[in-house]
């Protein structure tokens, strides 16, 4: 009788294994086997990390097996049971993949596929498509959309973490408890007596050192001593943790009306402000967003106050980006000055302070969350409700979405909602973040997520002009890496423009991220379908970049940036100066965050910095989701491709007192998970 030899593999997850009753059977083009029982409890079988194999003998020949199914029932309790994959070695002596990577729960049959991907146009028998299309009903049933805030991109429908379906928990929620953590870095950071003390001010900027001395590293400890310099100033708006707002200034805008008579000290070329503008000399920063957000007011005993600045920024001789003007509001007159180096010392240090405080609040709501956390989860979503295991672009996208889904829904459960962990430090808290991600959509738009094209829009694409935008150069060189692997792999499966028209679960995942991410909204740029390889390759681009490489340029680098309380304040305590020659020391260090606040900002930006506990960065796929010779050479090739990128950076980094690495791809995780 023929005898078919499957291996089980268990996922090395903590409680991965399981103790239940654990049944198989195989279906065949000739027949199915009937139900053989591997394991039952105490056998010992299916342990973390485990590899068992068992014989399973049938009367007749199956023919080419096309499904398995594993069959999972209770013992005592619940005992979920993480699968990693499953092979079969047949009577011919052929080996078949089948991979799972999914947790088993309660009393389920699981039905796999073998590892090879497939098109819908490539499913020929009823068996297959009927698997096919159960599997999405099922999905559907379980990844729901909702609207967790008017105008926001749709999410999840969970409440809390706990509600999610098992395949996209963390394994251990402890892990992402995020009140947990702030608290615990706290007390790491030596700071957690400190926590307590709202409305207690410091005395001086020395002052901040007894929470920042113990935590020192090279970039925070140089922003410590230098963020006062101007050069520090322009230097974060092309390689701090917000490098994404700035852009060559065309023409200065009517409401802010800068002279020549204001810069001209400032200027070097002797050359007017117009044609410094014409050179391409000027840049601009603009906050406008902010103007008319509600500042937090869920503390009675602190009035805090956001501003909407406008800085105007040159080009030296140097090839420095430095300050020369910033108006701290958006409509010119005459309590709304326009602040210049040549001002007193502490008017121009506290407008600097205005427009940091400013780009702290931008980054978080804007550029971190609306930006990287919930266009991923969107992208996620979607290719849970739309793309079948089998298809090879859930193949391919499923390791960057790992944990999305969970680290949002964790988000909204304790940091973003309403009396949540950002009500504790942020200006914007109390209800203003919502404001901003509602205003904000607008400007979401597809080409801006195309990396090299929202930089070219920018003005900010040329390397000779702008020597010095590492995030520039190191994000298009990993742009172009993710897209030449997205290239080869579409080249596998698509021989033609005419299969990437005619694969209607693509064509649904992209309506989905149009119709319920994008709400719809035709300005926002996002294609309703997809009928070129070339497109194709550019939207995978865009989805797999904006989960690695844009979420570890703008989160990772939080601690170094912001760590130094006076160089991105969370909150301003005193409203913006409204006329010049009356700041003093004591002023500002009375609008900057007290000691309670201050530390926790300082939680939250090292939690937020650092890496999940086995983090697999950019290019590493420990989970074989595929089994054919062309990807796994594609995947060989992106790793290589990346691993010179990664010996550029650290050669140009060299002896540097300010080196740039958040986007060198061993730095850059697969996916948004913290």
């Amino acid at each position: 009788m023929p005898s078919y030899t499957v291996t089980v593999a268990t996922g090395s997850q903590w409680f991965a294994g399981t103790d239940d009753y654990v049944y198989l059977s195989l279906e065949g083009t000739a027949g199915c086997s009937e139900r053989h029982l591997l394991d039952k409890p105490f056998y010992n079988d299916f342990e973390r990390g485990a590899v068992d194999s068992y014989d399973v003998t049938v009367e007749e020949d199956l023919g080419e097996i096309q499904l398995i199914k594993i069959e999972k029932r209770k013992y005592w309790y619940q005992d979920d049971w993480y699968l990693k994959h499953v092979t079969v070695k047949t009577p011919l002596g052929d080996y078949l993949e089948f991979p799972c990577y999914r947790w088993i729960t309660d009393e389920k049959e699981v039905v796999l596929r073998d590892g090879r991907a497939k098109l819908p146009r490539d499913d020929k028998t009823q068996i297959l498509k009927q698997h096919r299309r159960k599997e999405l009903e099922n999905r559907q049933k379980m990844y729901r959309w909702k609207e967790w805030h008017p105008g926001f991109p749709l999410s999840i429908d969970a409440h809390c973490h706990s509600e999610l379906p098992r395949d996209i928990q963390f394994d251990n929620e402890k892990g992402i408890d995020f009140i947990l953590n702030y608290s615990k870095a706290m007390e790491n950071l030596y700071i957690n007596r400190f926590m307590h003390m709202f409305q207690s001010s410091w005395s001086d900027f020395a002052d901040f050192e007894k929470i920042f001395v113990r935590i020192s590293n090279t970039i925070s400890e140089y922003v410590m001593q230098h963020w006062k310099e101007d050069f520090m100033f322009g230097y974060q708006f092309l390689n701090g943790c917000n490098p994404v707002l700035i852009r060559r200034c065309t023409e200065i805008p009517k409401k802010l009306p800068v002279t020549m008579d204001m810069v001209e000290c400032s200027l070097e070329r002797n050359l007017t402000l117009e044609e410094e503008v014409k050179q391409g000399n000027i840049f601009i920063v603009d906050y406008e967003l902010l103007d008319g957000v509600d500042a937090n007011k869920t503390d009675p005993c602190t009035i805090q106050y956001l501003a909407a600045p406008i800085c105007l920024l040159y080009k030296n001789l140097e090839n420095k980006i430095v300050p020369i003007a910033i108006q701290l509001g958006q409509k010119p007159g005459p309590e709304n000055p326009i602040f210049l180096p040549s001002d007193a010392t502490y008017d121009w240090l506290l407008a600097k302070i205005w427009v940091r405080s400013s780009d702290f609040h931008i980054h978080q709501t804007v550029t971190h969350l609306l930006r990287t956390h919930l266009v991923s989860e969107v992208f996620s979503i979607a290719m849970f409700r739309q793309l079948p295991a089998v298809h090879p672009l859930f193949k391919l996208l499923v390791p960057h979405m790992r944990f999305t889904i969970a680290i949002n829904t964790k988000a909204r459960e304790q940091l973003i909602c309403e009396c949540g962990l950002f009500d504790k430090a942020n200006a914007t808290g109390g209800g203003g973040h919502v404001q901003m991600v509602q205003k904000a959509m607008k400007d979401l738009t597809y080409s801006s997520l195309c990396f090299p094209e929202d930089i070219k829009a920018k003005g900010m694409d040329s390397k000779e002009d702008i020597p010095y935008y590492y995030y520039r150069d190191d994000g298009i060189r990993v742009w172009e890496a993710i897209k030449s692997f997205a290239e080869d792999v579409i080249q596998t499966y698509y021989e033609s423009d005419e299969v990437v028209c005619e694969d209607v679960e693509l064509q649904a995942f992209v309506k989905d991220i149009y119709m319920y991410g994008m709400r719809g909204v035709k300005a926002s740029g996002f294609p309703k379908v997809i009928k070129t390889r070339e497109k194709l390759a550019e939207y995978l681009t865009v989805i797999i970049f904006t989960a690695s490489a844009q979420h570890a340029a703008v989160n990772f680098g939080q601690y170094d940036w912001c760590s130094w309380i006076p160089n991105a304040p969370p909150t301003m305590r005193c409203p913006p100066p409204t006329e010049k020659g009356t700041v003093t020391i004591e002023q500002i260090v009375e609008s900057l965050p007290d000691r309670g606040r201050s530390c926790w900002h300082l939680g939250a930006v090292w939690a937020l910095s650092q890496f999940q506990d086995n983090e697999l960065f950019l290019g590493m796929y420990p989970d074989e989701h595929f089994v054919e010779k062309p990807v796994k050479e594609a995947m060989a090739k992106f790793r290589k491709n990346l691993d010179e990128i990664i010996s550029a950076i650290t050669e140009r980094n060299k002896n540097k007192k300010l080196p740039y690495y958040y986007l060198s791809p061993d730095r850059i995780p697969n996916s948004v998970a913290v």
